[in-house]
């Protein structure tokens, strides 16, 4: 949003969250890779909120390490959404204040922006985001006026069966005036049955006191979802991955099939890029234009450039040259770095490797703690023997080089440029330029022998 307004956004986020089960504070269960609370720190980020103030209560410190670039308020004990709220009061001051909740991460910015510039065109004195329910048991029924205004909000357990029937309800989202709901907090008070503050009695101060109190509608009533439990992160996790789906989809990617694919809401992928079924894209994966993935692929925080094919494959931390394949059944652990036109082929395992332009490794191989140079071909079952059972050990491989079948390379080595290892090879000692090296016993025959036995 080009926001020519100042807006502070105050996320609740201190409920202990009881129902879900768990060590892990609620708001920090994640939905497509990304922390719930984080996803409604991103909302608020998005309309122009530099730093959010997040309430904090129920691990705290779990939530301190976790999440970044905000600003911190505790809430002790927990007394309350008006008490909430009360907690940032020393960030609360002429700036519009937009109030949203850490466990409710299908918000969106598009939503959160049209809500706030229909507050500002009707320079209400607070706005509450609302939503139609074919079930609205359990939340707070909105009553409008004659001309659409917000007359009370009554909560489920103080609604008679006509109030009852209302589909309207409250979902505890709100903009207000920044300098009226200071003075509202102020007189907010904790008589009532569960001795709490309640912040919908903020919005009938300001009410009483002759501020109009509007309601702006969404469509999408998943908007407005909260969770509460594993089962509603499930929910909301599906119809998080709906959209995120989606979203590539009208920017170019082809995805075979929507329904069994799943792709974090941190991955990047350029147009052009086909996706088949089983495939799972995570973390801060990349993926260039032209890449072919899947079917059944694993790509967690990597990097994968133009026109790269990986099929069946598991790749972690990893950065992979334009025009290279991958798999099938490769496994290529963290830290390798695959130049360009390069092939991995099936139950190849790497890790914490260098691969370059126009290498192969067909199949049957283990790189580990290697530098293989360019034009380089590793013949089937080749092993860098890179651990001698307390370090680890490098070995280089140069350009030009051919290492045949079962080979094993005993680290720390090096097989210089334009090399030949014959296959069975054992090598412990360094291979000299453009020499062919042989480190195996000579076949004996012996006739009759078995004969004999």
């Amino acid at each position: 949003m080009n926001n020519v307004y100042k807006i502070t956004a105050v996320i609740l986020a201190a409920g202990e969250g009881k129902r879900m089960y768990s060590k892990l504070p609620k708001v920090l269960h994640k939905i497509c890779g990304v922390t719930m609370v984080e996803h409604v720190i991103n909302c608020a980020k998005e309309i122009g909120c530099e730093e959010p103030v997040v309430v904090i209560g129920h691990g705290a410190e779990q939530v301190r390490e976790t999440i970044k670039d905000v600003k911190f308020v505790m809430q002790e004990p927990q007394l309350g959404t008006g008490h909430a709220v009360m907690q940032a009061g020393e960030y609360i001051g002429d700036n519009d204040i937009l109030v949203l909740y850490g466990d409710t991460p299908l918000v969106s910015a598009d939503k959160i922006s049209e809500m706030y510039q229909f507050h500002k065109a009707g320079n209400y004195g607070a706005t509450v985001l609302t939503a139609d329910l074919e079930n609205p048991s359990g939340y707070g029924r909105i009553i409008r006026n004659h001309i659409g205004l917000i007359e009370s909000i009554v909560e489920d357990k103080d609604a008679d069966q006509e109030v009852k029937k209302v589909k309207e309800i409250n979902s505890g989202m709100y903009f207000f005036k920044g300098t009226e709901l200071k003075e509202a907090l102020k007189k907010l008070t904790n008589n009532n049955a569960q001795g709490e503050y309640y912040l919908t009695d903020a919005l009938q101060i300001l009410k009483a006191e002759g501020h109009e109190i509007a309601a702006f509608k969404t469509n999408d009533p998943t908007e407005i979802m909260g969770v509460n439990n594993k089962l509603q992160l499930s929910e909301a996790a599906k119809i998080m991955q709906s959209r995120i789906l989606k979203s590539h989809m009208l920017s170019g990617v082809t995805i075979i099939d929507a329904n069994n694919t799943y792709v974090d809401k941190t991955v990047k992928i350029a147009r052009d890029v086909t996706i088949y079924p089983g495939c799972i894209l995570e973390g801060s994966t990349m993926i260039d234009e032209d890449c072919i993935i899947g079917p059944n692929t694993t790509i967690i925080n990597s990097i994968l450039n133009k026109n790269v094919t990986a099929k069946n494959s598991v790749i972690l931390d990893n950065e992979i040259g334009e025009s290279t394949t991958i798999g099938p059944f490769a496994y290529l652990r963290p830290g390798n770095v695959i130049g360009r036109n390069a092939k991995i082929g099936d139950f190849v395992e790497m890790k914490n490797s260098n691969f370059g332009d126009n290498s192969k490794a067909s199949h049957l191989a283990y790189i580990g703690d290697a530098d293989v140079g360019d034009n380089v071909n590793l013949g089937c079952g080749v092993v860098f023997v890179n651990y001698d059972g307390k370090k680890k050990y490098k070995s280089i491989v140069e350009d030009d080089c051919f290492v045949g079948c079962n080979v094993n390379l005993v680290a720390p080595i090096t097989v210089k440029r334009g090399s030949y290892v014959a296959a069975g090879t054992t090598l412990t000692k360094d291979v000299p330029e453009d020499s062919l090296s042989i480190g195996r016993v000579r076949q004996e025959n012996k006739e009759g022998w078995m004969k004999n036995k």
